[in-house]
Order: structure tokens, then sequence, then C-alpha cells
């Protein structure tokens, strides 16, 4: 058991390593790309111009597009893509490209969805207090959408954990590659029993940091 534990220790590294990268982009591009969509559904932003229109349907087919195809197939996919970005399409740092590109449109619609469940009424306030788009945005609409916004983050680096454990398709390593190649293949039920429950573990572990978080949050309003 004790060898088991220490295969266990790298993997769990290339695991954590993977879900905080993957969020961390897909928080940057991932929330921008809802705002913008949020931004060219609402009137009072998009004023109901026809070129915002048919910007939000072509954004919306390609957002359902990426969503649409099985994680193992776009990871394949873009392999080139991880190969120019990073130089190599192999490992840990490679596996990030296709999580955050699997995680992107995933968050876009939570942002997306998060915002628009705000109250109009608080953006006509904002409106009428001369506020800019970009002050409304940053200063009222993310503040009060945040305890959704941090639930639907949470729910997305769970995604990416379950995602993480076919990195070793192409050599990511992590937990799921400890599990097929070391435990299943090698006949290791301990290692594999391990390298799952590591994997509940970090589920547990996001699960309860992020409700608490977003339970705090709504408590101190």
């Amino acid at each position: 058991m004790s060898d088991a534990i220490d295969l266990l220790i790298q993997p769990l590294g290339q695991t954590l390593v993977m879900i905080v990268a993957s969020t961390l982009l897909a928080t940057l591009f991932g929330g921008g790309l809802g705002v913008l969509l949020f931004s060219l559904s609402n009137e009072h932003f998009a004023g109901g111009h026809r070129g915002a229109r048919i910007a939000k349907h072509i954004a919306d087919r390609a957002i359902n597009m990426l969503r649409s195809f099985p994680y193992i197939i776009l990871m394949v996919l873009v392999l080139p893509l991880s190969r120019l970005i990073v130089g190599t399409s192999l490992g840990t740092i490679a596996a990030i490209v296709p999580l955050s590109i699997a995680a992107i449109p995933f968050l876009a619609r939570i942002v997306e969805s998060s915002l628009s469940e705000i109250d109009p009424g608080v953006i006509d306030a904002a409106i009428s207090c001369a506020a800019s788009k970009a002050r409304i945005v940053v200063a009222i609409l993310i503040p009060e959408a945040l305890p959704s916004l941090i639930s639907g983050l949470t729910l997305t680096m769970i995604s990416l954990l379950g995602y993480s454990a076919m990195a070793g398709v192409i050599g990511g390593g992590g937990l799921g590659d400890l599990a097929i190649r070391y435990g299943y293949q090698r006949f290791r039920g301990d290692v594999m029993a391990l390298a799952v429950i590591a994997i509940i573990v970090l589920v547990e572990l996001i699960q309860f940091a992020g409700t608490a978080l977003a339970n705090r949050i709504r408590a101190s309003r």
C-alpha cells in the first residue's frame, strides 16, 4: 500500500495543475465571453440593434458546436493547437489547452445565465445615474450575480476534474491516467482504488468550498 501512495503523489499534483490552470483560463476567456453574450442580448446594452442580434446568433451557434463535441474527440482535434501554443502535444501542460477550450463555452453560458437573472430594474437604476456600461458590469452586475457565478465556477471545476481523467490519452498524466495504466492495466486494485478515492475527495472539497463561499456571500448581504 505504501508504494501505491507514493505513486499517487505525482498524478495528484498533475491533476491539480490541470484543473487550476484551465479554470483560470476559462474564467478569463469564458467569463469575458459570457459578459459579451449577455451584452448582445440585453436591450440596455445592445439596444435591439440588428448587428447585435446577428452577432449573438453566430456566437450561440459557435458555443453550441463546441459544447456538443465529446471531450475525447475535442482533445484529439486540438493536439496541433496544443503543439503550437506550448510547443508539445504531450504532457500535463499540453492537456491544459483542450481542457480550457472545453471549459470556456461551458462557463460562458453560466455567466450569461447568471447575469440574465438579475432584476432589470438594477440596470435601469444604474443607467439613470449615468453609469457607463463597463462600470455597470464590473461594479453592479458581477457583484450582484457573484453567488451564482461561484456556484457555476464550482460546477465547471468539477467537470474539468472529470475531463482531466482522460488526459492520459495525450500523455497528460493525472489521477485518471494512474487509475487506468497503473491500476487497471497492471491489475493493481489498490492503486485504482486510491486514485478513485482521491478524485472523489477532490470533488467533495471543491463542492464544499464553492458552496460555503457562495452561502457566505449571500448571508453577508
